[in-house]
């Protein structure tokens, strides 16, 4: 399959004429409405700092639907102990920024200083959220990613402490299963991910939810108000 470039526009090509491995496209910007467009589409920026931008449309997609998350015993008595408190859009700018630190073992990160600065733009303009996890007052893990309609395209997770991270997701499902989200856009498959309920679908059947999803009205703004879901359960 070809790998298109892309010029001037923000328009893609559709996302079915991904290549085996997922790659649809290189080149462009980061700007909001070509990020839009592409979440829109089923389609999303993957890149090193030394390449140019990569545009992605994997199939089988990986994904979790909200209310699916599993809760072993572990983080069930972890969420009702309290040890965490959860909040939305309070410090985006934060949250980026630790999921950008390189992990142990890892030479760098693909979340750049464009890719910072795109995100930290769409969270601005209403699009990107970020759900942290806080003990003692102090950030210690969370996650962000980009809301369209019924869908949330979750983008990079952290965590300094334990459970931090996996409890921030499973908050984030029931929050999502509470507004009735369609789905939770997982990219491309982890263990840790499908341990905790996520699972590879058909490339066109994660079309069809997008294209269902954006029929909704997207929750433009900032989620400051939005009160977290499930934390004791």
């Amino acid at each position: 399959m070809p790998v298109f470039a892309l010029g001037t526009s923000a328009d893609f090509p559709p996302a079915t004429r991904a290549g085996r491995r997922g790659l649809l496209a290189v080149g462009g910007d980061l700007s909001p409405r070509r990020l839009l467009r592409a979440y829109g589409g089923g389609i999303f920026p993957w890149y090193e700092e030394s390449q140019p931008v990569l545009w992605w449309s994997p199939d089988p997609r990986f994904v979790l639907f909200p209310g699916e998350f599993h809760r072993g015993a572990t983080l069930r008595k972890v969420l009702r102990r309290g040890g965490f408190s959860f909040a939305f859009d309070r410090d985006f700018a934060a949250v980026i920024d630790a999921c950008a630190r390189p992990r142990a073992g890892e030479p760098g990160t693909w979340i750049t200083p464009d890719m910072r600065r795109a995100y930290v733009r769409l969270h601005e303009h209403g699009y990107a959220h970020s759900l942290e996890a806080r003990q003692g007052g102090e950030l210690v893990g969370g996650l962000y990613g980009v809301s369209l309609g019924g869908c949330f395209f979750a983008e990079s997770m952290f965590h300094s402490v334990a459970n931090a991270s996996k409890a921030a997701l499973a908050v984030l499902d029931a929050t999502l299963a509470d507004m009735d989200f369609l789905v939770i856009d997982c990219q491309v498959p982890t263990p840790h991910l499908a341990a905790w309920g996520g699972r590879s679908i058909p490339r066109r059947r994660y079309l069809q939810i997008v294209r269902q999803g954006l029929r909704r009205r997207t929750l433009r703004g900032s989620w400051a108000g939005i009160a977290p879901s499930g934390i004791s359960e």
